[in-house]
């Protein structure tokens, strides 16, 4: 084969010297060989389409031919407790904000979990799928369903001097008037 750099040749005259098995090679490959395009991930468009799509309901038809065991509220607490302890020992921050949950037997099927805040909700999201797991599968009752309540009291509040203090005054207002005159440092 000839090179067209070197000779003065045009590209018609050089493809005329190439064998026709070649040509027929060459004409074969004329879609892209590469993957097709995809949009990017920060695409507008792409995430305006994706929106409109609805994801898809799977129903658990399935769950009825599962076991349904009796558990009771005993098994349901002590396991929960034994999952906190196992849970301080591997992620402390975790532990902190889903320690004050209380899980409750409501019906044969369902659990109910009061929690105290969103954010804890959040943290407990990560560990529910391995703590009902584990219960399901001790009880032998894989119909267990979870339902959530929110209860503010249930909030734990850090109890300063300065705090105690002010409780103190709300009763007692000539305590306001000493800490006024005597600038008191509950620090």
């Amino acid at each position: 084969m000839v090179n067209p750099a070197v000779t003065k040749e045009t590209p018609k005259e050089v493809a005329k010297e190439i064998p026709e098995e070649i040509k027929k090679v060459v004409l074969k490959t004329t879609e892209p060989i590469g993957l097709p395009k995809r949009p990017s991930a920060f695409s507008i468009s792409a995430a305006l389409e994706k929106s409109e799509e609805e994801p898809e309901k799977i129903t658990d038809s399935k769950k009825e031919n599962l076991p349904s065991q009796h558990f009771s509220e005993t098994d349901l607490k002590g396991e929960w407790q034994k999952f906190l302890q196992e849970l301080q020992q591997k992620d402390i921050i975790i532990f902190n904000a889903i320690g004050s949950f209380k899980l409750q037997k409501k019906n044969e099927n369902i659990v109910e979990v009061t929690y105290p805040s969103e954010s804890a909700r959040a943290e407990f999201e990560k560990v529910r799928a391995d703590f009902f797991n584990h219960f399901m599968h001790k009880v032998n009752n894989h119909n267990i369903s979870i339902e959530y309540r929110a209860d503010l009291s249930m909030k734990k509040e850090i109890i300063t001097k300065r705090k105690i203090f002010d409780k103190f005054a709300e009763i007692n207002p000539v305590l306001k008037e000493l800490d006024d005159f005597f600038k008191l440092d509950f620090n």
